[in-house]
């Protein structure tokens, strides 16, 4: 107790602020720590109090001195001032980030207009209002006596901003070039005035290179002395115009050359305009590359120049060309003024070169750069002019067998798609040529609007504690998927399970989650994006990917979630379903479809047989050389034309068994080559057999009419055709259970879901949920054969300008010969008695079982046929109608009329 009485005095006695936490902690720290050996030994009087004095001693410090109430008071009104000019500023910042990118781009644009005429009033003419004068000020202050030219340099970048909108990756590029190039051009006039320093008062520097020239001028003169501060001021200006205009030094002479071609000073010339294609694209910001890689075969290269020893200059370019290995963008006048020479200097081999490089050019869509329109001009030049003339400079290359390799010394021979069809007149059929189809723009890779789904997502699962993190994110057309990685010992069920936060947090109804993502650790969220892209069917067709691969049943599908082009070969789908809820894009994917076949087939290669029960939905392509028959929009003449695909699937493959082929393609390939001969004694020519595409715009109406007839001849097509080169396309916008019956989701392999209104339209298509989250115009999921898990991209779209301007080249070129077999049988014509209906099988055996026992009896039909005796009646009324049997004389048996020798007559005419 005696212990505790001075601690406690101690306590007591000191001020307020010795009573705080800080004045007791280090007695307890020392009370916690074991006592020496030496202070174990002292007085237990005297060591509680020398312990008790340290804490003391820091526990009392002087009381801080007040302001005067007139210095808190203007503190106090200037931080309320500032608070509320800096929440009136960030109120303005918030704002902002809702407002759409184009509208802050055009608000630039226009300010800089703005200060363009605030300034060239103030320095062209006399100041008026004080915004004038500051801004004459300000201007003639920074730059001197170039003042006069800033208005002008606003002007130039106000209108670019409007002009380029979708080039805002050159803002950076440009800023920098023109900052380097004006305080370079600055420095030199201030030296050029003679220099002058502060000291000499501020109207001197303005009359000389202003502020920045001072600024840009005095330091290097200081550190290398104005003999040399002069050339180091040129490279900075020299470097900022290189920085502008995109130009590396290497590439300098061949742009003064192009200059001098389009000012005509020099003369054009193909050797000059062949290294255009190693210049720099307009935006300069862009480029792509096509160079091998070491271990490479050179014959994997996008095309093939091969030489007969002689060194020709146009081998000489492309050799150039291939060495060098990086294609970007040719001036489109100076190519236009050379692609005709270089046809006429050499029609072969040329022809494969220019072809190669339009295909390699048109491959920069793949990397978001947009083709020039002279690369479609030279894909049409090079169609066009495939024929060689009367007497070639050099004879015409053999063609080798397939398989075997060129012979040294020739050249090899041009692309398969390169032949056209020769039509009968003595012409030839071109293709389409792609400069029909329209340019989209490049598509974008991010955008504020991401950035900003990224800060909501780490927000979301910050809230609800779940160790995750947005890794990165894929910015596709329509839909953008973010990469999420979880934590060690997180469950993928905690992210599915913020499925309906994750909404909420992004305002977006259509979120689809990806558990994981196919090849990746990581679960995907994909949102739609506010600012959609549109996708162009003609940037799919001149892909590289569609450059490379020549089959005529490759269509162009859309581009998936990465950006990236989705191509399709018919062929080996080999039949594809196509359903989703009306407007969801079903019409747009079939008019895709066809107008890339159009685009990349001839029709000795590919005929079509087109269905469009509602009539309105095909008619553009009415009157095109590919169809067999004119557009079925009669449901039952539909039918019919199922069963003629039947018949034409039976005699094709009859062909197949008799010469020993599984595949058509195999087949074709004899034929052309003329292994295969008609048999002795037959006058049957051999022909290869075309592609046969049979498109069903709306399979529900079908249906309705004849479902039987419709689904035998569905399902057997399915079943059997694909070695005989017929497919099939159905579309219906109601995929409900009796119309994609079972048998036909069986045998169609590959799945094409636009949006749908319900999850079972979802399982009926893909056998999965998915498709009822799409958002429409175009959004799909493509399931193909073989896939595990659909692929989400956004449709291809084609307008009818572009459906009109390809059907009209196609038919200018070509009349249409139809077949009259299609809708009409090849033996008389089955007419069935709509009385009869489905009772047609009961029908014939009732018929022959009453006509070979001579005894017509209700009863009879009831024991032998096992059916009731609603059904038999009906059966007997029927026959009366025919005249097999007589009317009914009550109990008794009727008459039977016919005798068992006629019995194969009626038959058939039960049979219609």
């Amino acid at each position: 107790m005696a212990t505790r009485t001075p601690g406690s005095a101690a306590r007591k006695s000191t001020p307020g602020p010795a009573k705080k936490a800080p004045a007791r902690k280090p007695s307890g720290k020392a009370a916690a720590k074991p006592a020496p050996a030496k202070a174990a030994a002292a007085k237990p009087a005297a060591k509680p109090a020398a312990a008790a004095k340290p804490p003391a001693a820091p526990a009392a410090p002087a009381a801080p001195q007040r302001q005067p109430i007139l210095f808190r008071a203007v503190r106090a009104c200037w931080l309320g001032l500032a608070h509320s000019v800096g929440a009136v500023f960030r109120g303005f910042g918030h704002g902002a980030k809702g407002l759409h990118s184009d509208h802050r781009r055009d608000g630039v644009a226009l300010l800089l207009l703005a200060l363009a005429l605030v300034t060239a009033a103030g320095t062209w003419f006399s100041p008026q209002g004080w915004l004038g004068a500051v801004a004459t000020s300000v201007v003639s202050g920074l730059f001197g006596r170039l003042d006069v030219l800033v208005p002008l340099l606003l002007a130039v970048l106000a209108i670019r901003l409007m002009r380029h909108p979708e080039l805002p990756e050159a803002n950076g590029r440009i800023a920098i070039g023109l900052s380097a190039l004006v305080i370079g051009v600055l420095g030199l006039v201030h030296i050029g005035c003679g220099a002058p320093g502060m000291q000499s008062g501020a109207t001197r520097i303005r009359q000389a290179g202003g502020i920045l020239g001072w600024a840009a001028s005095t330091p290097m003169m200081a550190a290398a002395g104005p003999p040399l501060a002069v050339p180091l001021l040129l490279l900075l200006a020299f470097f900022g115009l290189l920085v502008v205009t995109a130009t590396p030094v290497n590439r300098i002479p061949e742009r003064l050359r192009l200059l001098g071609v389009r000012l005509g000073v020099v003369e054009p010339a193909f050797v000059d305009e062949a290294d255009a294609f190693e210049g720099e694209y307009a935006t300069g910001e862009r480029e792509f590359s096509t160079e091998p890689p070491e271990d490479a075969d050179p014959d994997a290269l996008p095309y093939t120049v091969e030489g007969d020893g002689s060194q020709d200059p146009d081998d000489e370019i492309g050799a150039r060309r291939r060495r060098r290995g990086r294609r970007k963008q040719v001036d489109e006048p100076e190519l236009a003024t050379a692609v005709p020479d270089m046809f006429v200097k050499d029609p072969f081999h040329t022809r494969d070169l220019a072809a190669g490089v339009a295909a390699d050019l048109d491959g920069a869509l793949l990397h978001g750069v947009p083709a020039s329109p002279a690369v479609a001009s030279i894909m049409h030049q090079v169609q066009d002019r495939t024929a060689p003339p009367e007497e070639p400079a050099v004879p015409p290359a053999r063609t080798a067998a397939p398989g075997e390799p060129a012979a040294p010394g020739e050249h090899t021979p041009a692309p398969a798609r390169m032949e056209q069809l020769q039509l009968p007149g003595g012409g030839s059929y071109a293709l389409p040529p792609l400069d029909l189809l329209e340019r989209g723009a490049p598509g974008k890779t991010r955008s504020k609007l991401n950035d900003d789904v990224v800060a909501q997502l780490t927000s979301t699962f910050a809230e609800f504690k779940v160790d995750a993190k947005v890794t990165g994110f894929t910015r596709g057309p329509t839909v953008t998927r973010y990469e999420v990685e979880l934590g060690p010992a997180v469950k993928v069920e905690r992210i599915t399970a913020l499925g309906k936060n994750i909404a909420y947090a992004v305002a977006s109804a259509d979120v689809r989650i990806i558990s994981p993502i196919p090849g990746k650790s990581a679960v995907g969220i994909e949102i739609p994006n506010r600012d959609r892209e549109m996708v162009n069917l003609g940037d799919l067709l001149r892909s590289r990917s569609a450059a490379e691969d020549t089959h005529p049943m490759v269509v162009g599908m859309g581009k998936d979630v990465e950006g990236h082009t989705v191509l399709a070969n018919l062929a080996k789908m080999p039949h594809i379903l196509v359903a989703g809820a009306t407007g969801a894009g079903k019409s747009s994917c079939i008019n895709c479809l066809i107008t890339s076949v159009l685009v990349r087939s001839t029709p000795d290669e590919v005929k079509m047989v087109l269905v469009d029960p509602k009539r309105v939905e095909l008619t553009a392509y009415e009157g095109i050389p590919h169809l067999v028959t004119p557009i079925i929009t009669n449901p039952k003449k539909a039918a019919e034309a199922l069963q003629w695909v039947v018949r034409e699937m039976d005699l094709r493959y009859d062909d197949l068994a008799a010469f020993g082929f599984r595949h058509v393609d195999d087949f074709n390939a004899a034929v052309r080559s003329g292994k295969l001969t008609a048999p002795l004694g037959s006058e049957r020519e051999l022909r290869p057999y075309p592609y046969l595409l049979v498109i069903v715009d709306e399979l529900a109406d079908l249906m309705m009419v004849a479902p039987r007839d419709v689904e035998d001849s569905v399902v057997r097509i399915t079943q059997l055709a694909r070695a005989a080169g017929i497919h099939l396309v159905l579309a219906t916008q109601r995929p409900s259970v009796d119309v994609v019956t079972g048998l036909i989701k069986a045998n169609v392999p590959s799945r094409l879901a636009f949006a749908t209104s319900a999850m079972t339209d979802s399982r009926v298509i893909l056998d999965q949920p998915g498709a009822e989250k799409l958002i429409g115009k175009g959004d799909a999921l493509f399931l193909p054969m073989g896939a595990s898990k659909p692929v989400r991209m956004q449709g291809a779209f084609v307008t009818e300008a572009e459906i009109a301007a390809v059907v009209q080249h196609c038919k200018d070129q070509l009349a249409a010969t139809y077949r009259e077999d299609v809708t009409v049988g090849g033996g008389p014509r089955k007419e069935i008695d709509e009385e009869i209906g489905d009772d047609l099988d009961l029908l014939i055996q009732a018929a022959e079982l009453v006509v070979s026992t001579q005894f017509g009896s209700t009863s009879m039909l009831q024991r032998k046929l096992r059916v009731g005796f609603a059904k038999a009646g009906r059966l007997m009324d029927l026959m009366e109608s025919r005249g097999i049997v007589g009317p009914s004389e009550g109990s008794k048996a009727r008459d039977v009329l016919v005798t068992p020798d006629e019995l194969d007559g009626v038959l058939a005419v039960i049979r219609g």
